[in-house]
């Protein structure tokens, strides 16, 4: 990527040495928001590799996962001064990475669709099948579903208690066991398991508004953004 803001291959490497590498996540963010470049290279080179491996976990692809941690990063950067410390920064970071991730695979999908269109179209000079094609690709309505979804689990997920919303995020996003839960959080492995309980049904309930079946009990096939709840 083209002038990049945050080198990724060398981010890990001494450059930004002194207190600021012993400070918390939170002191370190409280300095960004202040103006310290410095202090955000800091929560950049503690946190690349997990926003890296989530874009990877979308991508399937390296170099679209570096350039969508890249963008996710840039993101968080632009976005700073709108944290809020509602949820840790990892946890926020995270969400961005994974929005940076689906855009770059949405990007992908529709020069996919493009591509494949245009070879149809010129195989059949007089535009037979086109129509057809066309039709199998999302329609405006499966799309506004999508952004709808989204948008859903989106709001529920900050509108859960933090602990909750950590749980959820770990198991559900990182994919993360109930125990490597437990000792992220430092609480038991019963309170784990009920809090990702309870964010599940909280998830469905508000789910239930735009999409039939909430988390995938209705006829309705279930969306990309809820497939792992």
């Amino acid at each position: 990527m083209a002038a990049a803001l945050f080198d990724l291959e060398h981010a890990g490497q001494p450059g930004v040495a002194g207190a600021r590498a012993e400070l918390s996540d939170v002191e370190l963010v409280r300095r960004s928001q202040a103006g310290d470049r410095r202090a955000f290279d800091c929560l950049v080179r503690r946190h690349r590799a997990r926003v890296l491996a989530v874009t990877l976990r979308y991508l399937r692809h390296t170099s679209d996962a570096e350039d969508a941690a890249q963008e996710a990063l840039l993101a968080a950067y632009r976005g700073l001064g709108a944290f809020r410390g509602d949820c840790s920064f990892p946890t926020w970071l995270h969400r961005i990475a994974i929005n940076a991730a689906k855009n770059a695979l949405l990007a992908r999908s529709r020069a996919a669709n493009v591509v494949s269109l245009e070879s149809l179209v010129s195989q059949s000079p007089d535009g037979a099948g086109a129509a057809a094609a066309l039709r199998e690709l999302e329609t405006p309505e499966t799309l506004s579903l999508s952004d709808d979804v989204s948008s859903a689990v989106d709001a529920a997920l900050r509108a859960l208690p933090r602990g909750h919303r950590e749980a959820i995020v770990l198991r559900e996003m990182d994919g993360l066991a109930y125990w490597q839960i437990a000792v992220a959080l430092a609480i038991p492995m019963g309170t784990v398991r009920s809090r990702v309980f309870r964010a599940r049904e909280f998830i469905d309930r508000q789910l239930r508004c735009v999409c039939d079946g909430g988390l995938g009990r209705g006829s309705r096939p279930l969306a990309p953004e809820i497939r792992r709840f």
